[in-house]
């Protein structure tokens, strides 16, 4: 019987095994925690910030939220790198566990904060513990699903990260009248199911295709131990990843363009997309109405949709292929952002710009998890992923720095979000210099002087 020919004359879930929708389910909840987190802060850091700064320094909120952000961004950039060359070596469940305990132990302590420096250092903290396991979710299920569902297993892996901004929202909705404290009770929330998370995650399978690597990994040091002569791939299992990924040309080709896709991204969405509930609740205070409601209203919508961008990006990925759908999202999000912070004048059409401007600056994110790992062997994807999603942080943790000083400088949000909202034209650039992987094998090797196998 002919499987291909099987598969595409049934529906395509029903190709997948228990194992594969669970190790999708494990991810998906250590996303969701994630999401939470971090879009706890975009809710509530405005708030915070009126608790641990002077009366006086109320007007430059904007700025010291820049700061804030900005050092959130550098946690989560030294932490994910540091978890995908891990999950190279130690494996992607093992590394998932870790990073999740980490993530337990670092989110409450956030609300402990007593000024803004220790806001701000206490943040930091906190992007180290979850940034690892972005990488390593989006390479286990890159690994365990099959060709023709990876594009749909991305996206619904990446909508765990706007369940959770969701379930934020609406947590905020409930807490954000409980007085000047209410932003610390936002951090404590999301601790112990993190902690049920990290048990469910015991039970998880490993990834066959690391086990594999990791054993010709030690054959070849064995081999180079003995004296052997290595070369290929041979001599790239025994080379520190980081170093490997720099030294192959066939993979710098693909990591290099992929960096600069995730650096526009990380820049447009920390520069733009992050001032949103801050923005709304401004829009709101000055039409006398209650700014912690329709910033958590604004929240809710925006983060409610973006669960369907994220899915959406994943079934148009494994339609019409990565590259174009990847473009297509980042014009969307070049458009909307004026859309929003310029030209929705009243409060219902900022809340209806709102909504789709979250279906696509949230979705955007989904064409990592789908198309990265496809695009490097799995000897270095862990680390290859994690450096292309997380490496960028650190230069675009200048954006809400940016987007903050520019919204003091120039008198208000909509002139400085839509010149930050210009960093989304580099990925429609760029795109274009990445080779097309629908439908494709995982790569195993990668080298110029030996064909691409796959398994």
């Amino acid at each position: 019987m002919d499987t291909s020919a099987a598969i595409g004359s049934s529906p395509w879930y029903r190709s997948l095994n228990r194992e594969q929708w669970r190790v999708l389910i494990a991810s998906n909840l250590a996303w969701l925690f994630d999401g939470f987190e971090i879009y706890a802060l975009f809710l509530t850091v405005g708030f915070a910030l009126h608790q641990l700064l002077d009366a006086a320094q109320y007007a430059q909120i904007p700025r010291y939220a820049g700061y804030v952000l900005a050092t959130t961004v550098f946690g989560w950039a030294t932490g994910g790198v540091i978890g995908g060359i891990i999950a190279d070596y130690i494996g992607r469940k093992r590394t998932m566990m870790l990073a999740i305990l980490a993530y337990s132990l670092t989110t409450g302590l956030s609300a402990i904060a007593w000024n803004w420096q220790s806001f701000a250092i206490l943040r930091f903290l906190v992007g180290v513990g979850i940034g690892s396991e972005w990488a390593t979710g989006a390479s286990i299920v890159s690994e365990l699903w099959p060709d023709h569902a990876r594009g749909k297993g991305g996206g619904l892996l990446q909508s765990g990260a706007g369940i959770g901004s969701f379930l934020a929202s609406g947590v905020w909705l409930l807490l954000g009248g409980l007085g000047p404290n209410a932003w610390r009770w936002m951090y404590l929330v999301g601790v112990l199911p993190a902690l049920l998370v990290l048990w469910i995650w015991r039970g998880m399978p490993e990834s066959a295709r690391w086990e594999a690597a990791i054993e010709r990994r030690r054959a070849a040091h064995a081999q180079r131990r003995s004296g052997a002569v290595l070369d290929g791939e041979g001599a790239a299992l025994t080379r520190f990843t980081v170093t490997d990924m720099f030294l192959d040309r066939s993979v710098r080709r693909r990591l290099v363009p992929a960096f600069l896709m995730m650096l526009s991204v990380t820049l447009g969405f920390w520069g733009v997309a992050t001032f949103v509930p801050t923005y709304v609740g401004t829009v709101a205070e000055k039409a006398g109405l209650s700014a912690p409601y329709y910033s958590a209203v604004a929240g809710l919508l925006g983060t409610g949709v973006a669960i369907f961008g994220f899915v959406g990006l994943g079934f148009c990925a494994d339609w019409i292929g990565r590259r174009p759908t990847a473009m297509i999202w980042y014009a969307a999000c070049l458009v909307l952002t004026p859309a929003v912070y310029m030209w929705a004048r009243s409060m219902g059409a900022l809340l209806a710009a709102v909504t789709v401007f979250g279906f696509f600056t949230g979705g955007i994110w989904a064409w990592a998890p789908i198309w990265l790992p496809e695009l490097f062997p799995t000897r270095m994807r862990g680390t290859a992923v994690a450096f292309c999603f997380n490496a960028p942080r650190w230069i675009s943790c200048i954006g809400p720095l940016i987007a903050g000083t520019l919204i003091v400088g120039l008198g208000g949000y909509g002139p400085a979000a839509t010149i930050v909202g210009l960093f989304f034209i580099l990925g429609i650039v760029v795109a274009p210099f990445l080779p097309e992987t629908n439908g494709k094998p995982l790569p195993e090797t990668l080298s110029p002087a030996q064909p691409v196998l796959t398994s």
